[in-house]
């Protein structure tokens, strides 16, 4: 099985999802910094090994991590061993920590919040019509970070004073450029800002998410404090750049294909379509990082070794013409049916995912209804992914907005 190296600068990750599915259901690959692992680059296959017993999250399971190859200044550490939280237990564990997060996430629940979405976005419009005219504007900067950074915040009680120095700790986290020498002191650092919020919601509990798993935990729940800080780490670093890269990822998607933004705006096609159909074929997260088998796994005519670590290659299985048949590599927002996995599958399905097509579904209505004439301030080619190789990230949406 030749070993496909993922790019750590993200350079063509559509050349790269593409090499990975040709590979065939199971691929060999080598995360950056030399860490080997296998990826699922199927839907079909995606879907069966999402919902595998056989496949756990205990790191202890992982024969590199057992024969001491993973150092723990690996950029990518924080994404493999992030602590005790719902990302990282099984069984009757992922069950206690994920009914608390998904019943405050409930549709019903963060429907609720639709009014409170619509004004931030509405405030956030604001700001960016007042901005000086006939400039390019990093919409992403601008419009797409702050409202979910917003939104996520506010559900679990976090002060917005906090939040430039989130972004500078989770841009570290996420990428694959971080130092090895800064990895520990930045992983120390989040560790501390979490713990501080979460004591502080000790002392003065409010009307948030924070303060619920707290509580719950004095209920007899049994949440030590350590899976309180992993579970707001867990939510605050999903619940913003998901939404982040799915808000950018549909205004690329749709300058760049001006007939069915065309069909979108003028009513025939509806919001929702768009929304499933860039979660597919530009899904947000491209790679989720690790998983580990307990014995030998058939996948398709290959085998997932026991001991060995797997991901789930999103980027690849969206397009899989197996599963969305020969046109699986267009951009059709009247594809129907539309049955992608980008949030997951199984157990282990994002519990914010109604959250973030909320976001989306309030937000880019609003965006194209202020700005109709919004269009790229470069040519698509000049567009640049960041060194992330579980986030599909750009660095920058430069747009005029009309």
């Amino acid at each position: 099985m030749t070993r496909i190296a993922l790019d750590p600068l993200v350079a063509d990750l559509d050349a790269e999802s593409a090499a990975l599915r040709a590979a065939g259901p199971l691929a060999e690959v080598e995360l950056p910094g030399g860490v080997h692992c296998y990826a699922v680059t199927h839907h079909a296959e995606a879907r069966q090994l999402l919902t595998d017993s056989r496949v756990v999250k205990d790191i202890n399971v992982w024969n590199a991590w057992q024969r001491g190859e993973i150092p723990m200044d690996w950029p990518l550490i924080g994404l493999v061993n992030p602590g005790r939280s719902m990302l990282t237990v099984d069984g009757a564990d992922h069950r206690r920590l994920r009914t608390l997060v998904a019943q405050a996430l409930t549709v019903k629940r963060v429907e609720r919040l639709r009014s409170g979405i619509e004004a931030l976005t509405n405030a956030s419009l604001d700001r960016l019509a007042a901005l000086p005219e006939g400039r390019p504007v990093d919409l992403k900067a601008e419009f797409a970070y702050p409202l979910p950074m917003n939104v996520i915040s506010e559900l679990m009680g976090v002060d917005p004073a906090d939040h430039p120095r989130l972004k500078e700790l989770f841009e570290k986290f996420f990428s694959t450029q971080t130092p090895p020498e800064e990895v520990p002191q930045m992983m120390a650092d989040l560790g501390t800002l979490f713990t501080k919020i979460v004591d502080d919601k000790r002392a003065n509990p409010g009307d948030d998410l924070t303060s619920a798993l707290i509580a719950a935990s004095e209920d007899g729940d049994h949440l030590t404090n350590e899976e309180i800080v992993n579970t707001l780490q867990l939510i605050i670093a999903a619940g913003h750049e998901t939404t982040i890269s799915l808000v950018v990822n549909v205004v690329e998607a749709l300058q760049t294909h001006p007939e069915q933004r065309r069909r979108v705006l003028s009513g025939e096609v509806p919001w929702e379509n768009v929304i499933e159909e860039t979660l597919r074929w530009n899904t947000p997260t491209s790679h989720v990082l690790i998983r580990f088998a307990t014995e030998d796994i058939e996948v398709g005519d290959k085998v997932l070794p026991k001991g060995e670590g797997l991901i789930v290659s999103f980027g690849a299985l969206g397009r899989d013409e197996q599963q969305y048949g020969p046109t699986a590599g267009e951009f059709d927002v009247t594809r129907s049916p539309n049955r992608h996995i980008a949030f997951g599958h199984g157990p282990h399905v994002c519990p914010g995912a109604a959250l973030s097509r909320l976001e989306a579904g309030v937000a880019l209505p609003a965006l194209y209804e202020r700005f109709p004439d919004l269009d790229l301030a470069v040519p698509p080619s000049d567009l640049r992914n960041k060194p992330i190789v579980t986030q599909n990230d750009l660095h920058e949406l430069p747009v005029d907005l009309g």
